[in-house]
Formats: C-alpha cells, sequence, structure tokens
C-alpha cells in the first residue's frame, strides 16, 4: 500500500457509515459555558515541535500553555494524513490520535482527552495519575484509568484537508468533549481528577496536521509551569 494511500484516512466510523449525521446537536444547557481565549505561540512544547499557524510533523508531539487554568481547551486543526515516521508507545503501539491534556500537573498526572483512529475511530477520555512521579521515565504508561461516557456519539470522518474543531471542558466532576460544535462525549471523571491542577495542551501521535488554532481557559490553577523543560522519553 502506498504511503499515498494509508493517510487517505476518510475513516468509516462503524458500520452503520454516514456518521458525520448521527453526531448529537448541542442542547442549550450542554453549550461551552467556559471563556477562551486564543493561545499564540510559545507553547511549552515538551517533545517533538509544535507551533501555532504551522504544520505538525513529528510522529510525538506534546506541549502545554502555561498560564491557562487547564479546565478548558479547544483544538483547531487541518489533518494531512500520518507522519512520515511512525513511533510506537510505551505499550508498543504505534498509535494515530491526537488531542487535548486538561489539567496537566505534569507527564504522568492529567486528563486526556484524545480522537483516535485505533483500534477504530472514537474519542476517548482518560485520567493519567501517579502520585509523586512527574516524568515519563518515572511512570511511563502507568497510571491510565479509561472514563467510561455516560453518553457517547460517533465521531465524524476525519478527512485529510477538512478543519475540525475538538473542544473540552471540565465542570465540577463532568467532562463535556465537542467536536465541530456538536457533543460527543459526556460523563463524570473519577474522584481522583479533582487532585489534578495545571495548564491545558496538546498531544498527538503519527499524525500530521495543521495546528490552525488553539484556546484555552485563561487563568492558573495549583500547579503553574515554571519552566519549559523537555521530555524526550515522553
Amino acid at each position: 500500500m502506498t504511503h499515498a494511500a494509508r493517510i487517505a484516512l476518510v475513516v468509516a466510523c462503524g458500520a452503520g457509515g454516514a456518521c458525520g449525521s448521527s453526531l448529537e446537536a448541542a442542547p442549550a444547557d450542554k453549550a461551552p459555558r467556559k471563556s477562551l481565549v486564543r493561545i499564540g505561540d510559545p507553547l511549552c512544547v515538551t517533545r517533538g515541535t509544535a507551533q501555532v499557524g504551522a504544520m505538525v510533523d513529528r510522529p510525538t508531539v506534546r506541549a502545554v500553555a502555561p498560564g491557562t487554568s487547564g479546565d478548558a481547551a479547544a483544538l483547531e486543526f487541518v489533518i494531512r494524513g500520518e507522519t512520515p515516521t511512525v513511533h510506537e508507545l510505551a505499550d508498543g503501539e504505534a498509535r494515530r490520535q491526537l488531542g487535548l491534556k486538561l489539567r496537566a500537573r505534569d507527564g504522568c498526572n492529567l486528563v486526556y482527552v484524545m480522537w483516535r483512529l485505533d483500534p477504530r475511530p472514537k474519542l476517548e477520555v482518560s485520567v493519567k495519575r501517579n502520585p509523586g512521579e512527574k516524568t515519563h521515565e518515572a511512570c511511563g504508561a502507568d497510571g491510565y484509568t479509561k472514563v467510561k461516557a455516560k453518553k457517547s456519539s460517533p465521531v465524524p470522518a476525519l478527512e485529510p484537508g477538512v478543519k475540525h474543531t475538538l473542544r473540552a471542558e471540565i465542570d465540577g466532576s463532568a467532562l463535556t468533549a465537542w467536536i465541530d460544535d456538536r457533543v460527543v462525549w459526556r460523563g463524570a471523571l473519577p474522584e481522583e481528577a479533582a487532585e489534578l491542577a495545571g495548564p491545558a495542551g496538546i498531544r498527538s501521535d503519527n499524525l500530521s496536521f495543521d495546528l490552525v488554532g488553539f484556546s484555552a481557559a485563561a487563568g492558573v490553577t495549583g500547579a503553574a509551569i515554571s519552566k519549559c523543560k523537555r521530555d524526550e522519553s515522553d
């Protein structure tokens, strides 16, 4: 299979196909509540390279936006395909995904809202919690808890050249996520998520995309990023 064929990510979202039409329209009480401000550069990039307004083509990218509260964020992007090289995660999988980091105290303690393509397209929320550990070298792939949605909808097809916006916010223990202004995930975070505090950010694995824009709730809660440090093992 050619590289061009592999990156033609017109991904079917289940046996029903036509998933774009099945997304749940956001009711008034589930519209975003938190105000976001657009973040310019520099982002604090701990792995790979990422610049707002530029193409991201590294297989592993991790970044946060200092000065944000971490309770709400939005990522605007245009997918381009797979990265020229592929990097396996700590669990040995070469997963394709991109999404948001919330309450990112460090690489071992945070909330993830990820648009995953493998093994099937879906939005997945997880909490990574490793008390007392800060670096990937210390915690690796430990401490993940997948959060079960109370209600979810299929994600749209991820087509090269099409702009999408992934947004998520935490309100109390509730997390809601939107794709292109439609609710695709709602659920309650576990109790340990209340102990997390830190900025918002982005994560991507093995996907090339244009980073059109990034927005987040302003302010600092709990752990603030005093110095941007790279973590090449992340």
